[in-house]
């Protein structure tokens, strides 16, 4: 692959000319990435500037990561407002600008003396523009100079991240990002207070993040609720909230059995163990919640009733497939019993927040339109009948309910 300067004659304005070939990339859908570095402005640890495309809310935007040397920030702008920055931000703060589209290559420099120069190619194999998924993939929900993460011993008094708890800086981000995807899809309406319950919420990482999310990011009304048993985290929780002064957050001590809100919007419980998940579930469902995540963990209750099939028995001779058995068959009912009662329900490996390989989420979206369980319940009695299964906590606390 050639690289060849376009002569200063033929183009005397670099600048105008990449800012066209970057319009015309976005124009055209063929725009993959846009790097700017050499920075020269008076950020301290600021390296460079990645910028790609995503859709928030179905409206196309361009992410702005600014990398630190610890720490990414992101922010989202409008298209056209996101390339008119970018023009103010060459050769003012960055002297290098590295675009790359599904056409072209283009470098902008800029020397010490301000000379510019522009460098364009062609690719020499078939390029792919990125996914929506993908873009989002990098981008991060939270600002790492949230308040809270530092009380909570994420970040230092500089917020900067604490290299020990990098894997729990993105355990949150993914939970945030789980939660967002979720949202566009729910009938929420963010114009009225959204009402969050988050049982067994420990030290209040997903607690403080989701609240915030909802507050600084949405700018919504988030009346969020940490529910625990241990009375020593709801203090702590309870005292951060205070300190920060976080309107619409609070700690409660108990579990889903004695806090159980009449109305709720969103129902978090993760790694709630055995049938606290299915409790869990028939509160969200029974509050009316339109977004229900959960981590089950542990799945004594179905395993002790299992009768497999004598086919199956010389592979679930093992304790460890027979447990995996046991967890497969207990969420995949849980799920449908979400399905029979108005939910779309996706179950997906999500990453641990204890770092066990307890990392599996069933997550579950309240339709908008009501659907006939006749014939999920057929299938779930198929299911029950083949594994010899007599009784499922959540299907016992739904029919009692008169859901099923």
């Amino acid at each position: 692959m050639s690289i060849v300067a376009t002569p200063a004659s033929l183009a005397p304005d670099h600048h105008a000319q990449f800012i066209d070939l970057l319009r015309s990339s976005l124009e055209q859908n063929a725009f993959i990435k846009l790097v700017l570095a050499k920075y020269v402005g008076d950020e301290p640890d600021l390296q460079r500037l990645i910028i790609k495309q995503l859709t928030v809310k179905d409206q196309p935007c361009l992410s702005f990561v600014y990398r630190y040397k610890t720490r990414d920030i992101t922010k989202n702008l409008a298209l056209a407002e996101g390339v008119a920055s970018i023009g103010a931000l060459l050769p003012v703060s960055f002297k290098n600008a590295h675009l790359l589209s599904l056409t072209d290559e283009a470098q902008l420099e800029y020397s010490k003396k301000g000379k510019s120069s522009l460098f364009k190619s062609k690719p020499q194999q078939l390029r792919e523009v990125p996914s929506a998924d993908h873009n989002r993939e990098k981008n991060r929900f939270l600002d790492l100079s949230r308040p809270f993460l530092a009380d909570l011993g994420v970040t230092n008094a500089k917020h900067e991240l604490i290299p020990a708890m990098s894997r729990k800086w993105k355990q949150i981000n993914k939970f945030i990002e789980v939660f967002s995807h979720a949202l566009t899809t729910s009938p929420l309406a963010l114009d009225k207070p959204v009402r969050v319950a988050d049982f067994g919420s420990g030290k209040g990482y997903l607690t403080f993040a989701i609240h915030d999310y909802l507050r600084n990011t949405l700018n919504a009304e988030g009346e969020v609720t940490g529910v625990e048993l241990r009375e020593d985290m709801v203090t702590l929780c309870n005292a951060a909230a205070a300190k920060l002064e976080h309107p619409g957050l609070a700690f409660k001590c108990g579990d889903v059995r004695s806090v159980a809100p009449s109305e709720l919007d969103v129902m978090i419980a993760l790694h709630a163990c055995d049938i606290a998940t299915d409790y869990a579930i028939h509160t969200g469902i029974r509050s009316g919640a339109s977004i229900i995540m959960c981590s089950p963990c542990c799945h004594k209750q179905i395993r002790l009733q299992i009768q497999s099939p004598a086919l199956l028995k010389p592979m679930l001779q093992y304790g460890l497939h027979l447990g995996q058995q046991a967890e497969m068959v207990t969420d995949s009912l849980r799920a449908l019993f979400l399905e029979a009662c108005g939910y779309e329900t996706k179950v997906f490996e999500f990453i641990s927040l204890d770092h066990t390989n307890k990392n599996k989420m069933i997550l579950a979206v309240k339709r908008a339109e009501p659907v006939d369980p006749a014939q999920m319940l057929v299938k779930i009695q198929e299911l029950k009948d083949f594994y010899h299964i007599s009784e499922h906590c959540l299907e016992t606390l739904l029919r009692a309910d008169g859901y099923l």
